[in-house]
């Protein structure tokens, strides 16, 4: 079947579809029907089954013969260290964590927190706790220790697994004093902690509450896997960037097991066996989905890169990971391609690997520019496939059905709606739009497994933030439109979400933590265009009266407050202290017709602004930063 054919397919009978899927993992039990309504546009799917994600991911390979397989290839330019982990080493190594964590009290329902950097102990915590049936949470390592504080605060762990660093190029991340400060600001307190320490740099351990992750699981029996029902949160991960209240982020894990499953042969077209390599890290969803989860659960072999797109050693390094390892479909965000092409804009590091073995590349992340798609299909002659998804999803909301038939790619478009997605253009009434109109983008409830099916002790605010706007709608938040032929575009984000290299980043949050400076009255922080990390965010700020420090200190003050509070994943360093802000009558800050004068894009003059001689001091604002040449 093609393409429209599978997606009709599902239209016509969407539980059969789904229970037809469901055939490819192992159940305990199997599931009575697909889906559960379980309130108001409230959807559960196969709830009543019972099944265990590390079973799935890791035991059955092994039971099927296949042990010797390698699951896990470390790869790390930084440390200069390559390691391969089989299918048998893995559920060794997963089943005696599993042990350990519940010789100390780790079980089913119980939250543990995974705050590591690209290590295959990372993937080993995480799977270690599906195996217990505990619900881990990964956080970015290096996060700011308040924005860990708040993470612990909501998921309430019964234990935190760290390593004692992460490491960049040049430099060596201290993630333990971060930990540290974190469980020192948080009202909750883990019950222990499990230290992985590198080499690199051994942390101190706190008496009577750290645990070294070796010492941990000696002589410890190893853990079974423990059968969980359909609709067990396998884990909460918060969206990055926001100061305010964490939007956690649920996945259920049958649903989670049957769609990342589907998507592996016939989005990004692999077989069991074949290598599989994602870009990014565990503690971005990303990560979740397509570095651990579903390689694993597909039975392919998945690569955890600890390095750079460039400088680790050279913008040759993604070229030498995928000659060295036979990687078969590459997966990647934009803002590396940008990097890379800066380094090498004639793509000569191509050039000195066999990339023969490679069938295509998928971007994701952030919208993929047609600069960036035309360069790289270029200097590698491979397909490039952008595709459209986002945290709460999980997997997939548009793309390119590359296993089931490799249709024409329209440069700009992520390609077309996947099976269980009904994406809909919206007015501001909630009218369906015709082709080629702008709209809101949403997708008809409900919406398919493996996608959220609320936030973690939140359904009140999972409501608000999704369901609300458009009644029996799931709003994404994002604008576009649907072409003649169904192919969709993503045009901009309808909120203050700013996407910062594949980040998706809140302006608001950031302007929560200006406003705490002692100096500001008020401020305003916008994403300005920037050609390697695709935005950047840019904050404006007025002083109180009577301030009269040099405006210098006081920027770097701010960009120091951003980088402590929210962490360097803001990229935060472009700030001016400005006199006013311009505002409507009604005091509405006009962001989206500064973000224009930044841009050097045409604007209409705001009909309701308050006084336009400000759009003068901003624009001058901005020419001393570099931008409005316009």
């Amino acid at each position: 079947m093609g393409y429209q054919e599978v997606y009709e397919s599902w239209e016509s009978d969407p539980e059969g579809f789904w229970m037809q899927q469901a055939d490819a993992i192992d159940w305990d039990k199997k599931p009575s029907k697909a889906l559960f309504e379980v309130g108001e546009n409230l959807y559960e799917w196969f709830a009543d089954g019972q099944t265990n994600t590390c079973w799935n991911a890791v035991d059955r390979h092994v039971e099927a013969g296949r042990g010797g397989q390698v699951a896990i290839i470390h790869d790390s330019p930084i440390t200069g260290t390559l390691h391969k982990i089989t299918y048998s080493e893995l559920r060794n190594r997963v089943a005696r964590l599993a042990g350990a964590l519940r010789a100390k009290g780790v079980e089913k329902g119980d939250r543990v927190i995974i705050y590591m950097p690209m290590v295959p102990e990372a993937l080993e915590a995480m799977l270690a706790c599906s195996r217990l049936g505990a619900i881990h949470s990964v956080v970015f390592g290096g996060f700011a220790a308040n924005e860990l504080a708040v993470r612990i605060d909501d998921a309430k762990p019964k234990a935190i697994i760290a390593a004692s660093c992460g490491l960049e190029p040049g430099r060596v991340v201290h993630y333990k004093p971060l930990l540290d400060g974190a469980i020192d600001l948080a009202t909750h307190k883990p019950d222990f902690c499990v230290i992985f320490q590198r080499e690199q740099e051994v942390a101190h351990l706190e008496e009577g509450r750290d645990y070294d992750w070796h010492g941990f699981q000696y002589g410890v029996e190893p853990a079974d896997c423990v059968p969980v029902e359909g609709n067990h949160p396998a884990y909460i991960l918060y969206t990055s960037g926001t100061t305010g209240a964490p939007k956690g982020v649920i996945r259920h894990t049958g649903g989670h097991l049957v769609a990342l499953n589907w998507t592996m042969k016939n989005i990004y077209n692999v077989d069991p066996g074949d290598v599989f390599w994602a870009a990014s890290d565990v503690g971005w969803v990303v990560g979740h989905s397509y570095i651990c989860y579903a390689p694993l659960i597909h039975g392919n072999t998945t690569i955890v890169f600890e390095g750079k797109p460039v400088g680790t050693p050279d913008a040759g390094t993604f070229w030498r990971v995928i000659s060295e390892h036979k990687v078969r479909t590459f997966f990647t965000a934009p803002t590396a391609f940008r990097a890379v092409k800066r380094d090498d804009p004639k793509g000569e590091f191509v050039g000195k690997y066999d990339i023969s073995c490679l069938n295509a590349i998928y971007l994701a992340g952030e919208r993929a520019d047609p600069d960036t798609i035309e360069w790289a299909q270029q200097v590698t002659g491979k397909p490039i496939y952008d595709h459209w998804w986002q945290t709460e999803t999980g997997w997939t909301i548009a793309g390119m059905p590359a296993g089931i038939e490799a249709l024409p790619v329209k440069i700009g478009s992520p390609s077309v709606p996947m099976p269980g997605y009904d994406v809909q253009i919206l007015d501001e009434a909630g009218h369906p739009m015709k082709p080629g109109e702008l709209g809101a983008i949403a997708v008809k409830l409900p919406l398919p497994p493996g996608t959220l099916p609320t936030l973690w002790n939140a359904e009140d605010r999972f409501r608000k933030s999704y369901l609300s706007h458009f009644p029996g709608y799931y709003e994404t938040g994002d604008a576009g439109m649907i072409d003649e032929d169904g192919y969709l575009y993503i045009m901009a984000r309808t909120d203050d979400v700013i996407n910062v290299a594949g980040h998706r980043l809140s302006t608001g949050g950031m302007e929560e933590v200006l406003a705490s400076h002692p100096d500001v009255a008020e401020c305003a922080v916008i994403g300005v265009t920037d050609q390697l990390k695709g935005q950047l965010p840019m904050g404006f700020v007025c002083l109180t009266t009577g301030v009269n420090r040099p405006h210098d200190e006081i920027v770097k003050e701010c960009v120091k407050l951003v980088r402590d509070k929210i962490g360097p994943v803001a990229a935060f360093k472009l700030c001016a202290v400005v006199d006013r802000l311009p505002k409507t009558r009604s005091g509405k800050i006009l962001r989206a017709t500064m973000v224009k004068i930044a841009d050097s894009e045409e604007f209409k003059m705001p009909a309701t602004i308050d006084d336009p001689a400000i759009l003068d001091e901003i624009k001058t604002a901005l020419q001393g930063m570099g931008y409005a040449k316009g």
